[in-house]
């Protein structure tokens, strides 16, 4: 029987997250991803192409088990949401961007997540990868994803006085919440995750770094400007963790699968962290006169 921290606990601290999202989101920041379409596009292309490459690689590289391997594709299939705003801010970054484009990537995540589920479960627990999409697993996505979100945007456009004072503590809560409900769910499954913990821990940190710096380089190599290489490199490194949590395992009923998401939802907080920090760092520094 699924333990009622994955069953109750991880979906209302889902929604609320989303909901504090859908707070500090209008339509106007969908429209602005189309006034910097080369950020967005090597945003997305990075968050969707090369960093399942590059998860995929390191599962393989480092031999993780088959529950932690669909966890871990789960987990990169995820969007940045409230924290990679958040640290964003910390370093000096195009906050205004990170809003945009973690309010696209919740959009596409609605279909890539499915689509990344089916095609690792087919892999790594085999009998072929098959990336026929799944209806009652979208739209259970979909209700995890887009109608908080949703709401929080209705509430945003008809009471913007009351979002501009909540936006702030939901956003906080909502970071407590989080990381509270990660070390729940690794708490519930420690003895799982015991013999498999160093594996994990040394993947998860692994992909967190190389993460953030790909996020940043690739975009700069195509000379998108660095506040908003600062804000892809958070997008790409900083996860929804409890959503890729809750998705594998309430939508697909696998908590072992949660197992890898979870570790990662507390490690990336250590190289995201010491990067936003060194960044802040240099724009101090940098805004000092001569």
């Amino acid at each position: 029987m699924t333990s009622p921290i994955f069953s109750v606990v991880l979906p209302a601290v889902l929604a609320i997250v989303m909901f504090g999202l859908g707070l500090s989101l209008t339509l106007a920041d969908f429209a602005r991803v189309a006034t910097v379409p080369r950020a967005v596009v090597v945003t997305l292309l990075c968050q969707l192409l090369l960093l399942p490459a590059v998860c995929f690689g390191l599962v393989l590289l480092f031999g993780l088990e088959t529950d932690l391997a669909i966890g871990m594709m789960l987990l990169v299939a995820s969007p940045g949401g409230i924290t990679a705003s958040v640290l964003t801010h910390l370093a000096g970054g195009d906050v205004a961007f990170s809003v945009s484009v973690t309010a696209v990537n919740s959009v596409l995540a609605v279909v890539t997540l499915p689509v990344v589920a089916t095609v690792a479960i087919g892999y790594f627990a085999g009998g072929g990868a098959s990336v026929g999409l799944q209806w009652d697993k979208l739209a259970q996505v979909f209700a995890l994803v887009l109608v908080p979100v949703g709401l929080g945007m209705v509430v945003r456009a008809r009471a913007a006085a009351f979002a501009d004072r909540m936006e702030r503590p939901v956003r906080i809560a909502s970071v407590v919440a989080l990381t509270l409900a990660i070390l729940a769910a690794v708490l519930q499954q420690v003895d799982e995750l015991l013999p498999n913990l160093a594996a994990v821990g040394v993947v998860c940190l692994l992909l967190s770094v190389l993460s953030l710096s790909l996020g940043y380089a690739v975009p700069r190599l195509v000379r998108v400007s660095h506040r908003q290489a600062i804000a892809s490199s958070m997008e790409i490194g900083v996860h929804n963790a409890v959503l890729a949590i809750t998705v594998a395992a309430t939508v697909l009923g696998n908590p072992a699968a949660a197992m890898a998401p979870a570790v990662y939802g507390l490690l990336m907080y250590l190289p995201a962290g010491a990067l936003a920090w060194a960044l802040s760092r240099r724009s101090v520094r940098g805004a000092q006169p001569a």
